[in-house]
């Protein structure tokens, strides 16, 4: 029986109905289905309070990875379902972190026995995702150079060696790499690994003074993909390894497949030679997705959970081509704007029409409409106070210096959805305590400046205007 909505109360239906699993899928859509299978996944629902969730995880070293990279993101999620929750507490559960490495880890049944693991009791490496295929990578100018090198690698074709594919956050990036190694594994020893769970691999054998197995692990394998690997910026002992493990996979005729969020020459804080090695192959790019291909991706969608729930679910041409056309920023909020209106139709037993659709996804349209990167609000932010990024970038605390950098943190922190260490790692890696202190300063110093808050108004605006003229 379909129920009545007033749209003045759409906006609070997900605090009348808050479902971990919606959350869950949420962090997956928005942060990564790699970042969810490695880190996200391990968190358990345990409690909730007036204003606040009691969150369990299985160790603290998860915990913390968590707290100090994610903890923002995962609040803004928790929000769009429970809108006063204010704050996360993690407990740790003591019955896994007691466990034995060996009773814990389990290797999956749907992966190849020719794959390669790390070994981890909490982290289970090398997890090939079977969903993410060739035959389902939807294809279209944007992506069509990426997608048919990547093709030719998973031939065997040795002379695309390394591939390095870069492009946005969900883009596709993983599904490609991931789609190789589904098409490698059978015939060959696959190692599929994220660089943040290499950096976590190397530091783990340091400590355990197992260097030998770690490398061991990575240069014998026959096929190296490794994701996002930018997240090894500025960790100079640990790019000193990657390097060697590069240089052995190459002399021993290996595949090497690398994705990054930027080309390699502007890839910040990784040395020259890694840099050299990665552009010496072949180097493709997965631009924004035009109309076209969104509309082939949300139609795709659609099918598919049509078929899962044909029942509860029929979204509209009229809905399918608001979507297609107003969320341009990726992939992954295409398809994260699609499951929202699945969400509502299932919480509410209807389909949203058009106005209802708008509040459901205010604000991915709001993140579309505004955009903009941190190197952009740093290049507008040097030219306005007329000195150079490596100034701003420096450690010196000039207070010609010190005023634009605060100013420039100040700014990334209401425009973007970055949290704290994501904005201290694009400014020479500051601690986040630093940008709280930034941040602070700022806003302090508007409450008594009327000048200062006539630049922040300036500078705000050549921001947005700037990115609204350079939209695809």
């Amino acid at each position: 029986m379909n129920k009545s909505i007033n749209t003045n109360n759409i906006s609070n239906f997900k605090s009348e109905s808050f479902d971990w699993k919606l959350v869950q899928t949420e962090m997956k859509n928005k942060l990564g289905l790699d970042v969810y299978e490695s880190w996200l996944k391990k968190i358990t629902f345990v409690d909730e309070f007036n204003n606040y969730l009691l969150l369990s995880v299985p160790t603290r070293f998860i915990r913390d990875w968590i707290t100090s990279r994610y903890l923002d993101q995962i609040l803004q999620i928790i929000r769009l379902y429970k809108k006063d929750i204010i704050r996360i507490e993690f407990k740790i559960d003591d019955y896994v972190t007691n466990k034995n490495e060996n009773e814990v880890n389990v290797k999956s049944p749907e992966v190849s026995e020719n794959v390669s693991f790390i070994k981890d009791s909490y982290l289970q490496y090398n997890r090939i995702d079977p969903n993410k295929r060739f035959d389902n990578f939807i294809v279209g100018s944007s992506n069509k150079l990426a997608y048919e090198a990547s093709l030719k690698v998973s031939e065997n074709i040795s002379h695309y060696n390394p591939l390095y594919i870069y492009g946005g956050v969900g883009m596709g990036k993983t599904h490609l790499l991931n789609s190789i190694g589904l098409e490698l594994k059978n015939n060959n020893k696959v190692m599929f690994i994220s660089a943040e769970r290499f950096m976590y691999q190397f530091v783990k054998s340091i400590k355990a003074n197992d260097m030998v197995k770690f490398k061991e692990y990575f240069r014998n394998t026959d096929i190296l993909l490794i994701d996002d690997i930018q997240f090894i910026s500025g960790k100079e002992a640990m790019q000193e390894e990657f390097f060697h493990t590069f240089n052995a996979l190459l002399d021993k005729g290996s595949q090497i497949i690398v994705s990054a969020d930027r080309a390699p020459n502007k890839l910040s804080r990784i040395q020259d030679r890694i840099k050299s090695r990665f552009s010496g192959g072949l180097v493709v790019d997965i631009q924004k997705p035009d109309l076209e291909l969104r509309k082939k991706i949300v139609e795709k969608k659609t099918e598919e959970l049509n078929s899962l729930y044909a029942d509860q679910l029929q979204v509209s041409k009229e809905i399918q081509d608001f979507i297609s056309n107003e969320i341009t920023a990726s992939v992954r909020e295409l398809v994260g704007a699609i499951n929202r209106v699945v969400s509502f139709s299932r919480i509410y037993n209807k389909v949203p029409n058009l106005s209802e659709t708008k509040v459901v996804l205010k604000d991915l349209l709001n993140l579309a409409e505004n955009k903009v990167t941190i190197d952009l609000i740093q290049t507008i932010v040097c030219k306005f106070f007329k000195i150079s990024k490596n100034e701003m970038l420096s450690s010196r605390r000039s207070r010609y210096l010190v005023r634009p950098r605060q100013t420039a943190i100040y700014l990334t922190k209401i425009l973007t959805s970055k949290s704290l260490p994501e904005i201290g790692r694009e400014f020479s890696n500051r601690d986040h305590t630093t940008i709280i202190h930034s941040v602070k300063t700022i806003e302090k110093i508007k409450e008594k400046d009327p000048e200062m808050v006539d630049n922040i108004n300036k500078l705000k605006n050549q921001i947005l205007y700037n990115n609204k003229e350079n939209e695809i």
